[in-house]
C-alpha cells in the first residue's frame, strides 16, 4: 500500500492534469456524434483510409469512391497522422465516429501532459501545472473541438508541445540524444497539420534562437538543434513534397479569402460563444475570444516580466495578436506565404502556447510557497470555471458510420465544402457510372477480377479492337499494363482515362502508382527512419 501512495504521490501532477483533460472532453464520451465544421468530412475521411490500408496501401494518397465513384487524390494533400490514429482505433473495434471522438480526447491529453513537462523545464511543478491547465482550457481549444472539429489541429496542438519539450532538453541539459526526439516530434506535428506544422515552424525557429541564447548553447548544439528541424522535414518528406509540388495537379485548395477573416480587437477581448463560422453574423458567429483568465495572466505578465527573459513570449504574443486583427492587412498582402493560413485567427492556436506558458513564468515569479499555491489555485480556478460552459457540442446526432457511409450527398462528394476538390482535368463533376470500366466503342466481354483502392484487375475478350473507358479520374501515376506490357493511358476529355486494345482476350492491370516526386519523398523519409532507428540502437536511448 505504501509503495502505492508513493507512485501516486510520484505522478500526481500527471494524475491531476488527466482529471483535468477528463473535464474539458468528458462531452465526447456522451452516445453519438456531435455536429462540427469538418467532423462528417473526417468520418468519410477516416472511413476511405482505412479501407485503402486494407486494400495494401501502407500509405494511401487516393479515395476510391469519393467523387462519384471516380475517386480523388485526397490523401496525396490531407495530413496523414489523425486517419492513421482512426484506423489504430478501429482495429480495435471503434466506430469511424468514435474515432473521430477518441483522437480529439488523446490528442488533448498528450499535448497537455507534454506542456506540463516543457513548462517544467523552466518553473517548478505549481507553475508548470497551472500553466497545463491554461493550456488545456483556453476557449479557442473548445472551439478547435467542439466547433470545428478539426482534429488535425488538435494532434498539432499535442505534438507541438512534444517538440518544445525535446528541443529544450537538448539545449538545456545538452543531451544530444534528443535532436532525434525533437526530429520526431516536429514530424508529427507536420503529419497532423500541415498549415500549423508551418505557422509552428516559424515560431519554434526563433524559440531555437532564444533557448541558444538563454542557454549559452556552444556551437556544435546549436547546429544540432538545425539538425532537428531538417530530420523533422526529411521524415516528412513523404506528405509535404508530393502536396507540394503537385499542387498544380488539383482545384481550388485555397477557396477562403484571407481578408473575410480577421478578426476585431473586440472579438479576442469579450467572452463569446457560437456554432457558426467566422465571417457569419455575430449571432451565431464562432468565438475568437482569447480567454479572460488568459488576458488577467498576460496583463500580470507585462507588468513582472517586462524586463526577464520571458519578454520573448509577451512579445510573441503582440506580434501574433497583430497578425490576428484586421490592421496587419498590408503585412498579409506583402507576404504571401501568409494565405497559406488561410484564416488569420488560426494564430490563436499560437496565443494557446504563448498565453499559457506566460500564465506559468507569472506564477513562477511568486518566491512564497503558500502565497504561490493559493495563486496558483486561483488562477487554475478561474481557467475552468470560465471555460467549462464551453465544453460542451450545441446538440449530438443519434447517428452511426453508415448514415455517413451509405449516403450519396456524403460518400459521392469529394470531401470538401463545395466538392471543390477535384483533379484540374475535371470540369464538373462526373455522373455516376455502375462499373469502374467499360466498352465504349467495339464489342467485348470485360470480367472484373479485382477492383482495390489504387488496382484494377480484369480480363477483356473481344472480337475487334475496342475503346475502354475508365471510370476512374485522370491523376499522374496511374498505369496501365496490358498483358504485364506498360501501355499509355489517354486522358478522356471529361477528365477520365482510356485505352485501345486490339482482337483477343488479354489481361489487364491499371494501378495508381507514385511519380518520381512522390518516389524521392518517400525515399527521404525511409532512410531518414532507419537513420532514427539506428541511432536509437547504438545510444539505446530511454526517454
Amino acid at each position: 500500500m505504501k509503495k502505492l501512495i508513493k507512485q501516486i504521490l510520484r505522478f500526481k501532477f500527471i494524475i491531476f492534469l488527466t482529471f483535468i483533460v477528463f473535464l474539458s472532453v468528458k462531452p465526447l464520451i456522451h452516445a453519438g456524434f456531435p455536429p462540427t465544421h469538418d467532423g462528417e468530412y473526417h468520418v468519410i475521411r477516416f472511413y476511405q483510409f482505412d479501407k485503402a490500408i486494407h486494400d495494401g496501401d501502407f500509405y494511401p494518397r487516393w479515395a476510391k469512391d469519393l467523387n462519384n465513384g471516380y475517386g480523388v487524390p485526397l490523401f496525396n494533400y490531407v495530413y496523414p497522422f489523425p486517419n492513421y490514429a482512426a484506423s489504430f482505433f478501429h482495429i480495435f473495434g471503434a466506430s469511424f465516429i468514435d474515432a473521430f471522438k477518441l483522437n480529439l480526447i488523446f490528442a488533448t491529453l498528450i499535448g497537455v501532459i507534454f506542456f506540463y513537462l516543457w513548462t517544467k523545464l523552466y518553473f517548478d511543478s505549481s507553475a508548470a501545472v497551472t500553466a497545463a491547465v491554461f493550456y488545456c482550457f483556453t476557449p479557442y481549444r473548445f472551439v478547435d473541438i467542439y466547433v470545428r472539429g478539426s482534429v488535425g489541429e488538435v494532434w498539432a496542438l499535442a505534438w507541438f508541445p512534444a517538440f518544445l519539450w525535446a528541443i529544450t532538453i537538448l539545449i538545456k541539459n545538452k543531451k544530444t540524444n534528443y535532436v532525434i526526439w525533437s526530429g520526431i516530434f516536429f514530424a508529427l506535428t507536420i503529419f497532423s497539420h500541415n498549415i500549423l506544422g508551418l505557422m509552428f515552424a516559424g515560431f519554434g525557429f526563433f524559440y531555437v534562437l532564444f533557448c541558444i541564447w538563454i542557454f549559452k548553447a556552444r556551437k556544435r548544439l546549436a547546429y544540432l538543434t538545425f539538425f532537428s528541424f531538417i530530420l523533422g522535414l526529411c521524415l516528412s518528406a513523404v506528405f509535404w513534397l508530393p502536396a507540394l509540388i503537385e499542387t498544380r495537379f488539383v482545384q481550388n485548395l485555397q477557396i477562403y479569402n484571407v481578408n473575410e477573416h480577421f478578426a476585431e480587437i473586440y472579438q479576442l477581448i469579450i467572452p463569446s460563444w457560437g456554432t457558426g463560422f467566422s465571417e457569419q453574423a455575430l449571432g451565431n458567429q464562432m468565438s475568437l475570444q482569447i480567454g479572460i483568465a488568459n488576458l488577467i495572466a498576460v496583463f500580470l505578465g507585462l507588468i513582472l516580466l517586462i524586463r526577464t527573459r520571458y519578454i520573448f513570449f509577451i512579445a510573441w504574443f503582440i506580434i501574433v495578436v497583430f497578425l490576428i486583427l484586421g490592421i496587419s492587412k498590408p503585412i498579409w498582402h506583402a507576404i504571401p506565404i501568409l494565405n497559406y493560413f488561410q484564416f488569420p485567427w488560426r494564430f490563436l492556436s499560437l496565443i494557446m502556447v504563448l498565453s499559457a506558458f506566460i500564465t506559468g513564468a507569472v506564477i513562477d515569479k511568486i518566491t512564497r510557497k503558500k502565497l504561490k499555491l493559493i495563486v496558483s489555485s486561483i488562477f487554475i480556478f478561474l481557467s475552468v470555471i470560465l471555460s467549462i460552459s464551453y465544453t460542451y457540442p450545441a446538440y449530438y446526432h443519434n447517428r452511426n458510420d453508415s448514415h455517413y457511409l451509405n449516403r450519396d450527398n456524403f460518400i459521392h462528394g469529394t470531401n470538401s465544402p463545395g466538392d471543390l476538390f477535384n483533379t484540374v482535368w475535371i470540369n464538373k463533376k462526373p455522373s455516376i457510372k455502375e462499373k469502374r470500366v467499360e466498352i465504349a466503342k467495339g464489342k467485348g466481354e470485360i470480367n472484373v477480377i479485382d477492383s482495390k483502392t489504387s488496382n484494377l484487375k480484369f480480363t477483356i475478350k473481344n472480337d475487334t479492337e475496342v475503346e475502354v473507358l475508365v471510370n476512374i479520374a485522370y491523376f499522374p501515376g496511374w498505369e496501365l499494363k496490358i498483358d504485364e506490357k506498360k501501355t499509355m493511358l489517354k486522358k478522356t476529355n471529361q477528365g477520365a482515362m482510356s485505352f485501345s486494345v486490339s482482337k483477343g482476350k488479354h489481361s489487364v492491370e491499371i494501378q495508381f502508382g507514385d511519380t518520381i516526386i512522390r518516389r524521392i519523398g518517400a525515399a527521404i523519409s525511409l532512410l531518414s527512419i532507419i537513420l532514427c532507428i539506428g541511432f536509437f540502437l547504438k545510444k539505446k536511448l530511454k526517454i
